[in-house]
């Protein structure tokens, strides 16, 4: 029996929206790293993009557990000597583009590479409720009924 190894034209990409409202960002992530990456498909083939468009919207809407809003800290460096940046998880939740805490939690969990970054161009994330993908015709996805843990009241 030969193995079956998919090539980029038999990739039958859909379009997967999913509302993040009162969901926990780890285990929204999770499961939309493995949307984007096709791991959710009998046809996976680790060395091509057959993943599906994932479209998520009220972002800012986001929980996490615990204490994280105020202890969970971002990094980032300038490229200067000592210049290391830190950023609260609840500052970016205020700031101008609360999207970011889910987006970096995604990207997170793809591998770095190009089809990395091939992947991740099939995310859209949106703060609000309203995306202008209506005319792909997006199969909703609930993700707060797999599990009673991904919800956070």
């Amino acid at each position: 029996m030969k193995t079956y190894v998919a090539k980029p034209a038999e990739v039958d990409k859909k379009w997967v929206l999913i509302d993040a409202k009162g969901l926990v960002v780890g285990r929204l992530a999770t499961i939309v790293a493995m949307r984007l990456r096709g791991k959710h498909k009998a046809t996976y083939t680790p060395h091509v993009d057959c993943g599906d468009n994932v479209i998520i919207i009220n972002a800012d809407k986001v929980v996490f557990t615990g204490r994280k809003w105020e202890q969970k800290a971002y990094y980032h460096h300038t490229g200067y000597p000592g210049g290391i940046k830190e950023r609260i998880a609840k500052t970016i939740r205020d700031g101008k583009f609360p999207e970011r805490i889910v987006e970096k939690a995604v990207e997170r969990m793809i591998p770095r590479g190009p089809l990395g970054r091939q992947q991740m161009s099939n995310l859209r994330v949106y703060g609000g409720d309203k995306h202008p993908h209506e005319a792909q015709s997006p199969t909703v996805l609930d993700v707060g009924t797999m599990n009673t843990k991904n919800v956070r009241a």
